[in-house]
């Protein structure tokens, strides 16, 4: 681990006693000399908070945004995705637990300042920086110093994140970020606390936050068999995401596979998925896909008034497209709630960076 990489945190105070209560998150950890966080990246050294991961990138990609998923924001565009180590959450289910799990001594890292994030990024000409893969909240001082420099450059940032924050900070950090998806785990408090480690309700308020900032949102919600799969908890999400963030806010359902903790599970019936996006669409949300399922018709924008598929995609390539000029509907003329316009490029045309 570099040691470029410990830098003193913000958000924290301090107590007596040389202890500190972190204030990023939900969690207020407060710790004693030489303890670190529930995150597992911010420690207290000699009565001070500091990050362990500034700049330490464990994974860097090209990716298609529609992998974030995002579906309503620039589509097509290609996106540059970074993640560090670490996870304020303790899903048993993740997919990226070798990195969400690492303690950052232990990573296989590169340190990397920001600036060489947006050198990266204009050298391959992707102005989006996404920070993703694990949760970029806890990597807080490195994400905004990073989405300063890229909005100063004229790009966008999207955060692919838990929501698991509080308030003051995230909304310093929201000023720079133009996207976000957020992860709604589960719809009951007990499974967030008991199974997730998180607390629902701060969640709820992260994602409202966000709506009132003006970033553009779109919700996932991964169906574990066992866990969140009771139609009636489904169907109480689905109520909240149209009464809070209103009806043209997508919602992604996606399919569980076996991994870490739960790699004895079976994976979700492409038969519930199918229900629970039928269930979604019928209560009135506007743009429902789902995820992990390719060559379902989930995968499709329909227009809202005429029904018709806008655009239709196989996994995160887009291979029909009927918006016209104005984010309008080919077919009838609605609106299709879209932020950005369509990008021309393919992303196959970008390699993976390392």
């Amino acid at each position: 681990m570099s040691s470029r990489a410990v830098r003193e945190a913000k958000w924290y105070e301090k107590l007596s006693d040389g202890k500190v209560r972190c204030r990023l998150c939900p969690w207020n950890c407060v710790l004693e000399p030489g303890r670190v966080g529930l995150c597992g990246v911010r420690m207290n050294r000699e009565g001070s908070l500091f990050t362990l991961v500034y700049g330490l990138v464990s994974s860097l990609a090209i990716d298609p945004i529609e992998k974030k998923p995002l579906y309503h924001f620039y589509p097509g565009a290609p996106i540059l995705s970074i993640s560090t180590v670490g996870c304020n959450l303790k899903c048993p289910w993740c997919q990226n637990w070798h990195i969400s799990r690492a303690k950052p001594e232990e990573a296989l890292t590169e340190y990397l300042e920001p600036s060489m994030i947006v050198k990266l990024a204009r050298r391959y000409d992707v102005p989006f920086v996404a920070y993703t893969y694990n949760e970029p909240l806890i990597w807080y001082e490195y994400v905004a110093d990073t989405a300063k420099l890229v909005k100063q450059e004229g790009g966008f940032n999207v955060l692919v994140t838990n929501g698991h924050a509080n308030p003051e900070p995230l909304e310093e950090l929201l000023k720079y970020i133009d996207a976000a998806n957020v992860d709604v785990k589960a719809f009951e408090p007990k499974t967030y606390l008991k199974i997730i480690g998180g607390k629902l309700e701060n969640i709820l308020e992260s994602i409202k936050i966000m709506k009132e900032k003006d970033v553009h949102v779109e919700t996932t919600y991964l169906v574990v068999p066992g866990i969140n799969d009771n139609e009636e908890e489904f169907r109480k999400m689905v109520r909240w995401h149209i009464d809070e963030l209103g009806p043209e806010t997508p919602l992604h359902i996606s399919r569980f596979f076996p991994a870490y903790k739960f790699a004895d599970k079976n994976s979700t019936p492409t038969e519930l998925l199918t229900k629970f996006w039928a269930l979604a669409k019928s209560e009135g949300v506007y743009y429902v896909y789902l995820g992990n399922v390719p060559g379902h018709k989930g995968e499709y924008t329909f227009c809202s008034h005429c029904e018709k598929p806008v655009v239709k995609r196989m996994g995160f390539e887009i291979f029909e497209w009927n918006i016209e000029g104005g984010n309008k509907c080919k077919f009838c003329g609605a609106t299709i709630h879209i932020r950005g316009e369509r990008w021309r490029r393919s992303s196959r045309d970008f390699p993976l960076v390392f």
